[in-house]
């Protein structure tokens, strides 16, 4: 499923959401620089590499310090190709506009990194051994998603999911779309925790990331304003109808 739109307006400058995409996208054409063996190194040292903290002869081996916790968060900014990096940015410019400009930007930032950090340990926790580096904004975006869901309960999405060939518009409702997405990650996240099962997406740090957005939104959220909450969920409730109207209309002016 692929998200187009949503119900909920932001009256402020998305000003975090806008520098984390572009750090994002300056990062990955930074990596695009990059010679194929400068490349593997660039993401052994700073995309997160569970090995790195739990097998010594490992970590010396590649000079790395068992120490430095930041690739913890440099992971964040890393993408392993177009269609990783657009899925992210653009799952981001849609739930995080709205999100920021109802948190403020410092509790928007705090709640994105923490989600990230959340994802990063959840993955760790569950590949301990592995060499593998991973790397991507997904585990932070899932916080948001989750965030989201949780802060705007009677919000509409418009969804795009693909049938074949056929692109189809659905409508449904934000905890609708979390719930599906929260569930069709623990699926394969269960999966890939079968022996012998290979997974080339982190689906645990998925679940991680979501969780600490679910929990933590309802904490650094200030009140909200009763008038204000009225008339988005108002818009909200009739907002499904009103694009099928203007469809309708559109029809029969053919």
């Amino acid at each position: 499923m692929i998200p187009t739109h949503n119900t909920i307006p932001y009256r402020t400058t998305p000003a975090v959401t806008y520098a984390l995409i572009g750090s994002c996208a300056a990062a990955f054409c930074y990596q695009f620089t990059l010679s194929s063996a400068e490349a593997q190194r660039f993401l052994v040292e700073y995309a997160l590499v569970p090995a790195r903290y739990t097998d010594g002869t490992w970590a010396e081996a590649t000079g790395l310090s068992r120490f430095d916790m930041m690739p913890f968060v440099t992971s964040m900014f890393l993408h392993g190709g177009f269609v990783h990096i657009l899925s992210n940015m653009w799952t981001l410019w849609i739930f995080g506009p709205a999100l920021e400009d109802r948190l403020g930007r410092a509790r928007f930032l705090a709640l994105y990194i923490l989600a990230g950090l959340a994802a990063g340990l959840a993955h760790f926790v569950f590949n301990f051994g592995s060499e593998i580096p991973t790397l991507g904004a997904s585990g932070a975006i899932a916080g948001v998603i989750g965030a989201y869901a949780r802060r705007f309960p009677y919000a509409w999405i418009n969804v795009l999911q693909p049938v074949g060939l056929m692109p189809v518009f659905l409508y449904m409702p934000a905890m609708l779309f979390a719930g599906i997405w929260f569930l069709t990650q623990v699926v394969q996240a269960t999966g890939s925790l079968i022996p012998g099962a290979t997974a080339g997406i982190a689906w645990l740090a998925h679940i991680g990331g979501f969780l600490m957005g679910w929990l933590l939104v309802r904490r650094v959220a200030p009140l909200p304003d009763p008038v204000d909450e009225r008339k988005a969920a108002t818009r909200s409730l009739f907002w499904p109808w009103e694009v099928w109207m203007r469809w309708m209309n559109w029809w029969w002016r053919r």
